[in-house]
């Protein structure tokens, strides 16, 4: 097995609805992201997965989140723009285009500062 991965990052502004305490007020942050697929075989060159198809595949679900308001998001409208809800979102966006018979989304990291995030795994 192999774990390939790539970090990339985007700013956005959002709010938690109802939560009791300061992030129901609109904040921003400056999220950091990382993407695993994991790879059962290499192709013939030795890759996992070419680092260039894995950022080509992520940077156009993160181009969907830089840079707005999450809240106004297609897919936060009603649900809350957290950390775990945004790791959720990015990993089923990659699904189907990172799915084949060698490799596939294996976690999505999130992270809202440097010191707290969270690691999503899929279903």
């Amino acid at each position: 097995m192999f774990d390939i991965f790539i970090d990339t990052h985007f700013s956005a502004g959002h709010h938690l609805r109802n939560y009791p305490g300061n992030c129901e007020q609109p904040h921003g942050h400056n999220w950091k992201v990382r993407v695993t697929v994991r790879a059962t075989a290499l192709d013939e060159l030795g890759m996992g997965i070419d680092f260039r198809t894995l950022k080509t595949a992520v940077n156009k679900v993160i181009d969907t989140l830089d840079h707005r308001n999450l809240n106004d998001h297609e897919s936060f409208r009603t649900t809350n723009p957290s950390s775990e809800n945004l790791a959720v979102f990015i990993f089923d966006a990659l699904g189907q285009e990172l799915t084949t018979d060698r490799y596939q989304p294996y976690s999505v990291e999130v992270r809202e500062t440097d010191s707290a995030g969270v690691i999503y795994r899929g279903r």
